[in-house]
């Protein structure tokens, strides 16, 4: 028996429709039996990984003595939704004596085939199928071409690196920082992940560089040149020691253009120093992989990364276009001789694509079909299906127009240009004006931006990454004012006079960066080398395929987005950080912020898929980048209020850090200003009292849930606190415990809820943070905390748990 494990459901029935024995089908419960085939299907991964708790009981708590949590052997769990496939797959494993491995032709499709095979340990031959469409010709090509998925193991392998290192990362960073955050009195808790934080990161960076942007005015001059051939507009480029420049060569004093432009005017006569013309070709836009497509479609329609994955996966199933999570843009070359049906098809479509599909010429072989460049698959194009786009939904319809005109653009000649470049001298200073024609429009007629009717396909500039406020850079390395293109120049040489007949002096300003937007952010993860903060690191990331996958960027842009961090605002959908967002890249060190880890890491992965790295180095790696992360998180806690170390994560000991006070005198308020949770400067510690319980530390003043105390810095060697009023004296325990009234007058209700304990001789559970008070219960909000009744020394607030206060670790 050969058994076919697919990726999804799906893609079993449609691989089971061209196998053999097509008159002996049979369809069971979670699979399907064709004479010595049999189908079955997972539902995505029907195996997790396990979660620290399920590795040791203990790492149920978090804990931070506990990390880094690193499992000595990785543990895999049976997820309950998909329980009875799995055992199901199982037993067919145990049957079967040859078994195909039938995930998508990706690192995540190979594995989560795998990790099945590996979790029932089979012993079995195992084949791979590669599935990059599934209409009838692909699935047949396929099945006539399996491969042994030995030859797949370095991706295997790449993909369990991946999984490994997010689930080291998400698991210990997301505690460490967390704890972190909830000792400074932050009730929050950090989803950290290699990929989502640099994202999120991005955004933030960008909201800052706006909220701190200064628009700069500056002007420039342009000459309007006569010749005996025609008249031009040429830009003055001034010289580096020019006067009243800033340092990107703008000219920031408009009194010198008008002097200049008056010496101009005087002298009249200017000279061609040179002339440069060249034929320059664009080769075929590529078509589009998943990313090219998502940006693509959130310029033109407005749609969400998410939403196009989507709609792409719908029109795979509906076989009329190629797999959809590509992260390729080029194309095999036995794919070329479908081109003709494809493009017959296309032609029977009313409207533009219609004329473009009859207006193509099948002879034409752009540098899409390349061989060399495909890996597991290849990039998203048309079926051999036919499509009838006017019975599509819109969404689908206008997602199938982008991949068909990508397409149908490979089958139209290069674009090709002749540029023109002219330098004038005159007064002693140049002036330049570049000129452009068109010879030939090719491939750019399907592309060319429609006037403002109303039309679906226009972008909108203002969602471009570049600012508008654009630079032309001059040998030296140094940004110049850009020289505005107009059409075709007057046809003039070296050496001829031209004589100035008008001139105009610009007012300009420079612009901020735009906002993300969803499509935006993701070519931005995906042109992740743009954002690197080492310069030397850029050209070597320039190669690699940006952070995340093309399968779970947009996943990782919506979890942001639902969980809080970041919000969608206005028409444009425009992303901004929230508060917490802000919260969370404050309290992160570099290393997480800027994704030069993430990319070198993705870069390592993608060596590991051609077998040029291993998992246990990589791994071994991950370890060591933890640990010193960790350590951050850990750094400067001696100065933090109360420990949460032990609690159970959903109670929470509440302190909010604030600035120490010079002298016990004042304090700043809390904010989301990083500045307010940075450790105390040595200069700011010798300023603070001296701690009068160990004589080490210093008081500090903090803003628990009750008020402001002064507790000492040597936390949590030493745990003294004493109110604000108290601060010059040392502890008074006398009044910890037992005074109700004065300066020092606890909550009325711990106070109520004590004397009751004392009258019943009820007052079993000594506080375990100062030992000197007693946890009693007092009702809040309907909900009931155990609260320590030496106030206001000790502030420890317990969650409840069955009528009793949740255990301490001590």
């Amino acid at each position: 028996m050969r058994l076919f494990i697919a990726e999804k459901p799906s893609m079993g029935r449609e691989i089971s429709k061209y196998l053999p024995e097509q008159s002996r089908v049979q369809k069971r419960d979670g699979f399907i039996v064709q004479g010595d085939d049999v189908v079955t299907w997972a539902f995505g991964h029907v195996l997790e990984q396990a979660e620290p708790g399920d590795y040791n009981e203990r790492y149920k708590r978090w804990n931070a003595a506990d990390l880094p949590i690193v499992p000595e052997e990785w543990r895999l769990l049976i997820t309950k939704s998909s329980e009875k496939q799995f055992y199901t797959i199982k037993k067919l494993i145990e049957e079967a004596d040859e078994i195909v491995n039938a995930g998508d032709p990706d690192r995540e499709g190979q594995l989560l085939i795998d990790e099945i095979l590996l979790f029932v340990n089979n012993q079995k031959p195992v084949k791979r199928i590669l599935l990059n469409a599934l209409d009838e010709k692909s699935i047949r090509s396929a099945l006539a071409d399996l491969r042994d998925n030995k030859d797949f193991y370095n991706l295997q392998q790449s993909a369990l690196a991946r999984a490994r290192a997010d689930w080291l990362i998400g698991m210990n960073l997301s505690r460490a920082y967390t704890l972190q955050q909830r000792r400074q009195g932050n009730k929050v808790t950090f989803p950290i992940g290699r990929v989502k934080t640099p994202t999120l990161a991005l955004v933030v960076r960008r909201e800052r560089e706006l909220e701190n942007f200064v628009p700069v005015d500056y002007f420039t001059l342009k000459v309007l040149y006569e010749h005996a051939n025609g008249s031009f507009w040429a830009t003055w480029q001034p010289k580096d020691e020019q006067e009243g420049l800033d340092p990107e060569g703008r000219l920031l004093n408009k009194a010198i253009a008008e002097e200049l432009a008056k010496r101009l005017v005087d002298s009249k006569t200017g000279r061609i120093e040179k002339r440069e013309k060249s034929k320059k070709k664009e080769p075929q836009k590529l078509p589009v992989s998943l990313s090219a497509l998502q940006v693509a479609a959130g310029k033109a329609y407005g749609y969400d990364p998410q939403q196009v994955l989507d709609t792409a996966q719908k029109l795979y199933e509906k076989k009329l276009t190629t797999y959809p999570r590509s992260d390729c843009d080029y194309l095999p070359n036995n794919q070329y001789g479908d081109r003709t049906t494809i493009l017959a098809n296309l032609s029977k479509n009313s409207g533009i694509i219609g004329e473009w599909a009859k207006g193509a010429d099948p002879s034409i072989k752009s540098r899409a079909w390349n061989d060399k460049k495909i890996t597991a698959h290849h990039a998203i194009i048309p079926t051999t299906v036919a499509c009838n786009m006017a019975t599509l939904p819109e969404m689908e319809r206008n997602i199938y127009f982008l991949i068909a005109q990508a397409y149908m653009a490979q089958f139209y000649p290069e674009h090709e240009y002749e540029q023109t470049r002219l330098t004038v001298a005159q007064e002693g200073e140049q002036f330049v004006a570049h000129g452009r024609v068109i010879t030939v429009l090719g491939w750019k007629a399907l592309f060319q931006k429609p006037k403002k009717t109303g039309a679906t396909n226009e972008t909108d500039d203002s969602d471009d990454e570049t600012s508008d406020d654009s630079n032309e850079t001059s040998k030296d390395g140094k940004k110049r004012p850009a020289i505005e293109e107009s059409g075709e120049l007057p046809n003039v040489k070296k050496g001829d006079s031209v004589v100035m007949d008008n001139y105009a002096i610009d007012p300009k300003q420079t612009k901020p960066p735009s906002r993300f937007t969803a499509a935006t952010l993701l070519q931005a993860m995906k042109e992740i080398h743009k954002y690197v903060k080492n310069e030397d690191l850029k050209k070597q990331l320039k190669a690699v395929s940006g952070i995340g996958t093309e399968a779970t960027r947009a996943t990782i842009i919506d979890e942001l987005i639902n969980r809080k961090f970041m919000s969608v605002k206005g028409k444009k959908k425009v992303i901004q950080p929230t508060d917490l967002g802000y919260l969370l890249v404050d309290a992160l060190p570099e290393e997480m912020l800027y994704p030069d880890e993430t990319a070198l890491w993705e870069e390592r992965l993608a060596a590991m898929s051609e077998g040029e790295d291993s998992l246990d180095s990589f791994l071994t790696d991950q370890v060591a980048f933890l640990k010193r992360l960790i350590e951050k998180a850990n750094s400067g806690l001696v100065m933090d209020g109360l420990d949460t170390d032990g609690f159970n994560i959903a109670s929470t000991v509440r302190t909010v850090k604030r600035q120490a006070p010079l002298n016990g005198e004042g304090a700043s308020s809390s904010s989301l200003n990083s500045s307010n949770r940075q450790p105390l400067s040595e200069a700011a510690l010798s300023q603070l009292a001296d701690c009068p319980a160990c004589g080490q530390g210093k008081l500090q003043l903090r803003n628990g849930k009750f008020g402001e105390f002064y507790g000492c810095t040597a936390f949590p060697k030493c745990r003294h606190t004493q109110p604000v009023s108290g601060a010059s004296r040392g502890p008074q325990m006398g009044e910890a415990t037992g005074a109700y009234g004065g300066d020092n007058a606890m909550d009325p209700q711990v106070a109520a809820a004590l004397k009751e304990g004392e009258a019943k001789g009820a007052l079993q559970y000594k506080c375990p943070r100062c030992g000197a008070g007693y946890l009693v219960p007092i009702t809040r909000n309907g909900r009931i905390n155990w609260t320590c009744s030496n106030q206001p020394q000790c502030r420890t607030i317990v969650a409840d748990v069955e009528g009793k206060p949740i255990k301490f670790s001590t």
